[in-house]
């Protein structure tokens, strides 16, 4: 297609049959398309220095990570924008790019230190278990077809807290140990839930690339957390 594509109103839930099979099956491509993309960017990554000079500028200053997950959450609220307001393909896809990249450049630091540090296993055994949670809670959602919307506030609430957690944690200097990660999984978890709910009640069939960032998203918040759960009982 090209850039005079235009997002059509027609959500996914009063689509035919059909329609709404062919928006499932590319909203699915696309996350495995941006799962890909990640790890292949996060592979260059690994050739430049930049996870050192990284490493190096938190390490210098306790604002450092927050200035970097700053940067981040500019380049997500960006990206978002992109992917589910463009009225054009290129626009989208320009979002959801911009938010593979931009997920890659922050995990880069963590996943060398899990590198380097607890081994490269403790990474393939993180991205396993994301895999496996993440099929099981999507086929919770597709067999039981249950309405997941209703956790929409608690996981807004959630998120907030999170943040304000994270950010205290950066100012005032204490670590946030494995509950904190145990508590985020199972919230990537409920984000999982309600995304896949949600796709199928506010997305029309044209928006899957918007639908498909949103999964990997959540996805990757849950991979976050789990590889930091492993790396604590990991380390070589």
């Amino acid at each position: 297609m090209s850039d005079s594509y235009v997002v059509r109103s027609m959500p996914v839930d009063q689509a035919v049959p059909q329609e709404r099979a062919v928006f499932i099956r590319k909203t699915y491509a696309h996350l495995a398309g941006a799962v890909a993309a990640f790890i292949g960017v996060e592979y260059l990554l690994f050739q430049t220095s930049l996870a050192g000079v990284m490493i190096k500028f938190m390490g210098s200053s306790r604002y450092g990570w927050l200035a970097i997950l700053g940067g981040f959450t500019i380049a997500g609220w960006l990206a978002r924008g992109f992917a589910a307001s463009g009225r054009t393909q290129t626009q989208q896809y320009f979002g959801l790019g911009l938010y593979v990249v931009a997920e890659a450049v922050i995990f880069l630091p963590l996943l060398y230190i899990a590198r380097y540090y607890s081994g490269p296993e403790v990474i393939s055994s993180a991205a396993l278990i994301t895999g496996l949670l993440f099929t099981g809670l999507t086929a919770v959602v597709f067999f039981t077809k249950k309405d997941f919307s209703f956790i929409g506030s608690i996981l807004t609430i959630g998120g907030f807290v999170a943040v304000g957690l994270i950010v205290a944690s950066i100012i005032f200097n204490f670590t946030l140990g494995v509950i904190f990660s145990g508590a985020m999984v199972i919230l990537a978890g409920g984000a999982i839930l309600f995304e896949t709910s949600k796709i199928m009640k506010t997305y029309s069939t044209d928006q899957y690339v918007a639908a498909s960032l949103q999964l990997f998203a959540s996805v990757a918040l849950m991979f976050w957390y789990v590889l930091r759960i492993l790396m604590r009982f990991s380390k070589r």
